[in-house]
């Protein structure tokens, strides 16, 4: 598992709490650093997901230290209740990309070494570059906005569409540095970082596995289980601090003075945390990707 470092681990097992003879899903396997430290941490089992085979591989030689207490799943984690037999006890997503991903310049998740175009976590579907040279302009445009966040998105929607077909994440990262101008470079962080975080979120429909996984993991999880979960960037954040807190609260019946918008829902979970937990100086010191993690987490209540 070496040059794979899992973010806010401490906090996660703290939040999580691993109990002997207790089942746990670990829905985004990765490099398996919260499995294996779950596992280490009380004499339980767990099921990891991951859509990447690479992952899964990574797995199966890791299930051999484990006596058969670790499972792995080729599946997305919106899946888990159908690919995950029975109930759990506590369910762990960590919704960053895979250091693994990162770091290996032919799957194209980054510009800092140059590689195909592709993005995918899967392996399968439409790739990065698809996308870039089939999308309008009105398309491209909202994309990178949306989900990237990019301010100057139609600028570099246009500048995409000009310099196309584009088949190399270096040939990318240089249309959208060009097209921000000398200005954008002096920043510290990248020109590309925002078109690339949007091309990746839309290619692996990041936001929608998100909102069905969520869903997912309140209806496997036992009374008392807990769901963690480790964001990244503030379009996560803001979709797992909305599910907690609506399913925190219950949803009124409603009156004959207010009558109902919709239907009335009861209280499912019970914040752990009220507000995100960040990761410590000395984690950010030591692996600079985990400055922008964000931790929440809550309980499931009995039905």
């Amino acid at each position: 598992m070496s040059g794979h470092l899992p973010v806010m681990l401490s906090e996660v097992l703290e939040t999580l709490s691993p109990r002997d003879g207790e089942r746990y899903i670990d829905g985004t396997f990765g490099g398996g650093g919260y499995s294996k430290a779950i596992l280490e941490a009380a004499d339980c089992r767990v099921v990891g997901i991951d859509r990447d085979p690479d992952a899964i591989a990574r797995g199966r030689e890791l299930a051999k230290q484990f006596g058969g207490r670790l499972t792995v799943v080729q599946g997305t984690f919106s899946e888990m209740d159908e690919l995950v037999e029975g109930s759990s006890d506590g369910v762990v997503l960590d919704l960053g990309v895979s250091s693994f991903q990162f770091d290996e310049a032919g799957r194209g998740f980054s510009f800092r070494e140059d590689g195909p175009l592709d993005m995918r976590m899967s392996k399968s579907g439409m790739s990065a570059a698809d996308f870039v040279n089939t999308a309008d302009e009105a398309e491209l445009t909202r994309v990178i906005r949306d989900l990237g966040e990019e301010r100057f998105a139609r600028k570099v929607a246009r500048a995409i569409i000009a310099a196309r077909p584009l088949s190399r994440t270096a040939q990318l990262a240089d249309v959208v540095a060009k097209a921000l101008g000398p200005a954008a470079l002096r920043h510290p962080i990248h020109p590309a970082t925002r078109t690339f975080q949007a091309l990746r979120i839309h290619v692996n429909d990041e936001l929608g596995e998100l909102e069905r996984g969520l869903e997912a993991a309140e209806r496997v999880l036992n009374a008392g289980g807990r769901l963690v979960v480790v964001a990244f960037h503030s379009l996560e954040d803001r979709i797992v601090k909305r599910f907690f807190t609506e399913r925190a609260k219950p949803t009124p019946a409603g009156s004959r003075h207010a009558p109902v918008a919709k239907a009335a829902r009861k209280q499912t979970f019970r914040l752990i945390t009220s507000k995100a937990r960040m990761p410590t100086e000395a984690e950010i010191a030591q692996n600079p990707r985990a400055r922008s993690a964000r931790l929440r987490a809550a309980e499931k209540l009995a039905a």
